[in-house]
């Protein structure tokens, strides 16, 4: 009988000793990851949950599923994917229990709360991974609380968008016990490529330093976007030159043409990044750290909530940038495709 079949069983066997159950469930822990001893949960299927999850029932692992709204998660149930009515639910079917949701709040929620968090229906042995960009002082916590019951968790935020999500090629920043962080690397290598940052909170600062650096470079794209428009270029012809010498970057690779087909369409949403930035500023604060361009870019991003605008990608970032000086590119022309 497969491992994981067998601790199922005997969970529910009055006659085992605790010493044994529990020697069974550390052998668990250091069994090879592959479909078919692993059982896989996942927390979170928006924008980029859902397709980093198809990945891993593509790759044959047996998926359960949980999002608040249901209806978002029936793509993977369609899939095969089982759907549970709550986070508890999931892990006490799973072995390693992925999230990846909106805020801070939203992680302590599904991971810790007493009564339907993931945390409490996991068994010894079992791991937790947060993909959501959170705070690494929660990191810690879920990290400790793990800890306490003979479980795990890595925090591991990604980054790439929705295009890395889809593909494959996401960037993720993991934090925790590195054994345990390269026992799972069957498991990322489907998302896209894993770097150990350190103990427990470093994938999140990780992740943070990642966004303080995609925050002033989202402000010099649109910048200069703009300017090109006002100085009378071709603005699809500039982003094209400028795309493989020092100008060019993911965000231009990512957004550029995104932006001037109009296709706002969120990625990665305004109101995620603007708490994202509101984390690292908060950190910046406490570690007593300026950094002038994060700030501005934060305010920017806040002035697109102000208008509405939050549910929007964070390309949305020109509409700012138009109201500022009176200008719009809409009517611009991308950039025909290179030969």
């Amino acid at each position: 009988m497969p491992l994981p079949h067998l601790l199922r069983s005997l969970s529910h066997a009055p006659t085992r000793s605790p010493p044994f159950l529990t020697l069974l469930c550390r052998s668990m822990a250091t069994e090879p990851i592959s479909p078919s001893t692993t059982r896989v949960g996942w927390i979170g299927t928006g924008v980029m949950g859902r397709s980093m999850a198809s990945h891993l029932i593509n790759a044959g692992y047996t998926l359960t599923v949980f999002n608040r709204t249901l209806s978002k998660a029936q793509p993977l149930v369609d899939m095969g994917a089982h759907l549970a009515q709550n986070p508890l639910a999931v892990a006490s079917r799973s072995d390693v229990v992925f999230s990846i949701v909106g805020y801070p709040s939203d992680v302590r929620s599904v991971l810790l709360d007493p009564t339907s968090g993931a945390l409490s229906g996991l068994r010894h042995g079992g791991v937790l991974v947060d993909m959501t960009t959170s705070e690494p002082s929660l990191a810690d916590e879920i990290a400790a609380a793990a800890a306490s019951k003979d479980c795990a968790a890595i925090d591991a935020p990604v980054s790439g968008g929705d295009r890395g999500a889809k593909n494959g090629t996401l960037a993720i920043f993991a934090g925790g016990d590195e054994t345990v962080v390269k026992r799972l690397n069957p498991l990322f290598a489907l998302l896209g490529k894993v770097n150990y940052m350190g103990a427990p909170g470093k994938g999140q600062f990780a992740k943070l330093a990642n966004q303080v650096v995609i925050a002033s470079t989202m402000v010099g794209l649109v910048e200069g976007m703009v300017y090109a428009h006002k100085a009378g270029l071709e603005v699809g012809l500039f982003l094209d030159a400028i795309s493989t010498g020092a100008a060019g970057s993911k965000s231009l690779d990512l957004y550029g043409s995104r932006i001037l087909k109009r296709d706002l369409e969120p990625g990665f949403y305004v109101n995620h990044f603007v708490k994202d930035l509101g984390i690292c500023l908060k950190e910046c604060q406490r570690m007593g750290l300026a950094l002038p361009g994060l700030a501005l870019a934060q305010q920017l991003y806040l002035s697109l909530k102000a208008h509405g605008e939050g549910s929007l990608g964070t390309q949305a970032l020109i509409l700012a940038l138009e109201r500022l000086n009176n200008v719009s590119l809409e009517s611009a022309p991308a950039a025909a495709p290179s030969s």
